[in-house]
């Protein structure tokens, strides 16, 4: 006799309390985003990249292709740039860029307004790259 095992809907998620979450949207955040240099080659005329890979260390969820992640999770990107990151695997395009996107999306969105010290942390992120 076989017997199988019943996973909670849960089961894989970071969310534990099944819950579905309402994606949380921050046009200020996007504006003031608009204004920054592409984290990967300084120019500017950007738009918000939506990081849609998950990671626990960072509490995020992954998204699918039909869902954006909260607004906190973008970083500056040139189009070029944000149509070759969505056109392949996404972890390994910022892993060959040699860039964290969760962490400069965190520190970006936890200065939001900012845009000295949002060319700080783009910077920092550029020049770890070239390490």
């Amino acid at each position: 006799m076989s017997s199988r095992i019943l996973r909670p809907s849960t089961a894989f998620t970071l969310d534990p309390s099944g819950k579905e979450k309402k994606r949380k949207k921050d046009e200020g955040h996007l504006a003031f985003v608009r204004k920054l240099p592409c984290l990967i080659t300084g120019r500017y005329g950007v738009d918000p990249c939506h990081i849609r890979y998950g990671d626990p260390l960072y509490n995020k969820s992954r998204t699918g292709k039909a869902t954006k992640p909260d607004d906190c999770w973008v970083v500056p990107m040139i189009r070029e740039k944000h149509d070759e990151q969505h056109s392949q695997n996404e972890h390994l395009f910022w892993k060959t860029q040699g860039i964290d996107p969760l962490a400069v999306a965190r520190d970006l969105y936890a200065i939001s307004g900012d845009e000295e010290a949002a060319q700080r942390i783009i910077a920092a992120a550029r020049v770890r790259k070239r390490i």
